[in-house]
Order: structure tokens, then sequence, then C-alpha cells
């Protein structure tokens, strides 16, 4: 039985974290995205709180404790606001899931600069096609009468895509020797702090408690930011860390076939041979080299 279930762990990581993008779309015609996304962690905050004291997680030191909020206004903030403010201001969730998709290509991209890590031509061929396959994705989409991607759209997808490529780049740099649950405390706080602030300033706060909301709001706390990231944490402490990476890759393409599923979305030939091509790049750039 505990055989299978390790087994599963990848696939049901896939499926959890490719959920974010739907529950988003279910949440966001009831709340502003800021302000959604202040609750979540705030709430998310106090969870893993509770965690921490039931597996008695020491507290960090204070240098310590602020690369994490740093990591977490990025990883989370950046990241997370970008995501659902591209989906609330029109933009489908497969799209949005694509574009944060070549993440992995964009941080081994940056990673030349900061750790001075070289690219092979193999890299550098994943990092082209990467490229072109999400040019090939954003261009099905614009051959739909129905789908207006606008710039700040667009801006905002940006904008996650370097929040969690930075924000992964700075935890590799300075996320080391800090136990999981108490580092998750204090991302989340920064988050909430970051949230809390955008929607002060550019929200009104207006809440419709629609049940829809209500039953996303949980999922995403206790399906996405508890359950999905305890599962990446088995995953690392069972001596997965260097297949992880390879699991993300499947998240763009698992999102864009619910979001056709759920919500319609058209998934087009050229959509699918850019999702394709997409995976193809990516797996090409992290692939390991010997």
């Amino acid at each position: 039985m505990q055989i299978h279930f390790v087994k599963a762990v990848p696939l049901l990581f896939v499926l959890l974290w490719s959920t974010g993008f739907i529950a988003a779309k279910y949440a966001l015609p009831f709340i502003e995205p800021f302000y959604l996304l202040f609750i979540r962690m705030m709430l998310t905050a106090l969870v893993f709180t509770a965690l921490c004291f039931l597996f008695k997680a020491g507290l960090p030191k204070i240098s310590q404790a602020l690369h994490q909020m740093v990591s977490g206004a990025l990883v989370h903030g950046a990241y997370l606001g970008g995501v659902f403010a591209a989906i609330k201001w029109g933009m489908p969730a497969g799209i949005a899931a694509l574009i944060v998709g070549i993440q992995p290509v964009l941080t081994a991209f940056l990673g030349r600069f900061f750790f001075g890590t070289r690219l092979s031509a193999t890299q550098w061929l994943g990092l082209i096609l990467g490229l072109c396959g999400i040019t090939a994705v954003l261009l099905s989409t614009g051959q739909q009468e129905t789908v207006n991607l606008t710039w700040y759209a667009v801006a905002a997808a940006v904008t996650a895509l370097l929040g969690i490529s930075l924000g992964t780049i700075y935890q590799k740099k300075f996320g080391k020797n800090i136990n999981l649950l108490a580092g998750s405390v204090f991302q989340y706080v920064s988050a909430a702090l970051l949230m809390g602030l955008l929607a002060l300033l550019f929200e009104s706060r207006t809440v419709v408690w629609d049940p829809q909301l209500l039953l996303a709001l949980t999922w995403l706390i206790f399906g996405l930011s508890v359950c999905a990231i305890l599962l990446l944490m088995y995953m690392i402490r069972e001596g997965e860390t260097a297949k992880v990476a390879s699991y993300f890759y499947l998240v763009p393409p698992v999102a864009g076939i619910e979001a056709w599923i759920l919500f319609n979305e058209a998934l087009t030939l050229l959509g699918i041979i850019g999702v394709i091509v997409t995976v193809t790049g990516v797996y090409l750039v992290n692939r390991p080299h010997h």
C-alpha cells in the first residue's frame, strides 16, 4: 500500500498544483484578486503556524526569517498575484498556466548569471523551443474571436513568471538549512502583507460570499497551499529532489486540459503543438547531463 502511495505522489502533486488555475477562475467572479490572495495567505499562515506547533518546528534565525519573507513576496506574492490578476482581467486559465509554465526555462537561463551555470547547446535548443512553444500557444489564442488578450493581463502573467523564477533563484541561494514548516509561515505572512497593501491601494475589497467562492477558497488553502506543498516536501524528503522539477513541466498541459473540460476554453491544433514543443524544450533544458 505504501509503495503504491509513494509512486502516486508525483501524479497527485501535479493534479493538485494544476487545479490552482481552475480554482482561481471559480473564485474571481465574486472577489478581487489581491483581496482573495490576502485572505488566502493569512489563513494559510495560520494553518502552517498550527502545523509548526503540532510538529514542534523551531523558530528560524532573524536573517533566515527575512530571507523567507523575500522569497514569499516573490514566489507567493508576485507569482500568485500576477496569475490571479491575469485571469481576472480575461486571460484564459490555460494560457496563464502555459506562460508561467516556462519558469524552469527562465530559471535555468537566470542561473547562468547568478550561479555561473553554463548552458549546453542542447539546453540552448530547449530554451528556444520553449519560447517557440509559448508563442504558438499565444498565437492560437489570438485566433479566437472570443478571447481578447489585453496588455495588462499579459503584463500580470509575465510578472508572475518573473516572480516565480527570481523567487526560485533567491530561495536556492538563501533558503538553506531552514525548517520548511517554519519557513512557510514567514513566506505566507510576507505574501499576505504584500497582497493586503495592493488590495488597499487598488481594490474596493468588495466580496460576494457565494458558496462557489467559499468552496474555491477552501480548496486553494487546503488543496494547494497545504496539501500540494506538503506533497512537495515529502518528495524532497524521500530523495526525489532531482525529479521534482520535471513534475512541474506537466502542470501547464494538465491545466490547459482542465480549462478545456470545465470552461470550454479552445484547445486548437496549434495550441496542442505549442504545448508539446514547450514541454519538449523545458525537458531539454533541465534533463540530467552526464
